[in-house]
């Protein structure tokens, strides 16, 4: 994709022949494909779409043109679960065992001597710059918030928030297990750090624990007071017995909770019986909740025992949620910790990994959503589309069908912001030394 380099510092040009899905296309008489898409042409200047017309049709007179000859352009993507402060501490904090267990005891041990403000920084930029070079322009973080760790990590990502503004939209949940709510102290601290910092969405992980409805009023109640949205990790597990999702549907329904919802994992949904899982996707459909997977972490974590096999890829019903009408989605989750050794904040990658471990295809197109308009809605964000006046901001891939899209890994990909290319990922090497490398 070297065409929009040679367009390098003009202000006025066209992108002709892109393969643009026809959902997402300002006019209505596309031509389209046996995939969803549609031929475009689209004129940018000074940085925003100036117009978006079918290809060929000569409309743009003698404006330059990049030729993309049918290959797909994408808009930016919306990354709704990840753990930015957890992100690139698997040298010096590795999981062996490769499980969950494993992975919270790691990431103990390495938070309790090393994560500083300073480290947390450092490892947060490298993070969104990464994403950023990707494609990705909205991020959500789940920020471990545990005693002294939440004073340290609260200002560190406010100002990555005012750093990233206008590049990439941060928004940040508070996490810790469910029984700390019951700990008046600590949610004081909590509330205090959310308004001092900036933001407006409370979180925390759910398992089915004994104080499991009395923590979960406690989050209620004070989101209420607060007018904050929601935002739970939920049964990451692989036991069927834990439902803490349908309590916590159960409780969005009886309180008429006005705020959003977002739940992530929710893995133990699909082990259980069809009557049971059924139930659950009404309430959470009534209760308006919308749902996160994290297909690559959780197929990593999940149904692992050493020398067996694994039986079951780890995520949750996505497919019976969507047919309910709830507002489904996937996202990256960690990156390179001891929960998820692998990842790179690439929701291309995520998308192509999902098409296969949850069988997000045919049509590939009912699917597209889920990495970006469908998070959108769940984080409250009003992202630009392709009208007229938005910022010429693109991902333009060597594909022209959706095999191809999802074949190879595309760090081919030309990501345009503004209408103008943006730099590669940073190299992990600039990273070793918060990886105790020399």
């Amino acid at each position: 994709m070297n065409a929009p380099f040679s367009l390098a510092g003009t202000k006025r040009f066209a992108l002709a022949g892109a393969r643009i899905l026809a959902a997402r296309l300002p006019y209505k008489d596309a031509l389209i494909d046996h995939d969803g898409f549609a031929l475009s042409d689209v004129l940018i200047d000074e940085g925003r779409i100036a117009k978006v017309a079918p290809s060929g049709r000569g409309e743009f007179g003698d404006a330059p043109r990049a030729s993309l000859a049918g290959r797909i352009v994408l808009p930016t993507f919306v990354d709704a679960h990840t753990h930015l402060d957890k992100a690139h501490i698997w040298r010096r904090a590795p999981n062996p065992t490769g499980d969950f267990e494993g992975a919270l005891n790691a990431v103990v041990a390495d938070r309790a001597v090393r994560w500083t403000a300073s480290d947390v920084a450092a490892r947060m930029e490298f993070c969104l710059r990464t994403a950023y070079a990707n494609g990705t322009a909205a991020i959500r973080t789940h920020v471990d918030s545990i005693g002294p760790q939440t004073r340290i990590s609260w200002p560190v990502v406010a100002e990555a928030r005012e750093r990233w503004r206008g590049r990439i939209a941060l928004q940040a949940a508070p996490l810790f297990r469910i029984e700390f709510a019951l700990d008046a102290a600590h949610m004081a601290e909590i509330e205090a750090m959310l308004d001092a910092y900036g933001s407006n969405i409370l979180g925390a992980a759910t398992f089915m624990v004994p104080d499991l409805r009395k923590g979960l009023e406690i989050l209620f109640a004070l989101a209420e007071r607060k007018g904050w949205d929601l935002d739970f990790h939920v049964d990451e597990s692989a036991d069927p017995a834990a439902r803490s999702l349908g309590v916590i549907a159960e409780m969005a329904i009886r309180r008429s909770f006005t705020g959003r919802i977002l739940v992530g994992h929710c893995c133990s949904l699909s082990l259980q019986d069809e009557d049971e899982q059924r139930r659950t996707i009404e309430a959470v459909a009534k209760a308006g909740i919308s749902v996160v997977s994290l297909p690559m972490c959780n197929m990593f974590l999940q149904d692992r025992r050493r020398g067996r096999t694994p039986r079951w890829r780890g995520v949750t019903a996505l497919h019976e949620l969507k047919a309910a009408g709830v507002n489904v989605m996937i996202a990256s989750d960690n990156v390179r910790d001891p929960f998820y050794a692998y990842g790179d904040l690439d929701m291309l990658e995520v998308w192509r990994e999902g098409v296969r471990i949850l069988h997000l295809d045919y049509p590939f197109a009912d699917w597209a959503a889920v990495v970006r308009e469908e998070p959108a809605r769940a984080m409250g964000l009003d992202i630009e589309t392709l009208r007229p006046g938005a910022m010429a901001d693109f991902i333009l891939t060597p594909a022209r069908d959706f095999t191809e899209l999802f074949a190879r890994p595309h760090a081919d990909r030309t990501v345009l912001r503004g209408g103008a290319p943006v730099a590669p990922a940073p190299d992990y090497a600039e990273i070793d030394g918060l990886e105790g490398l020399s």
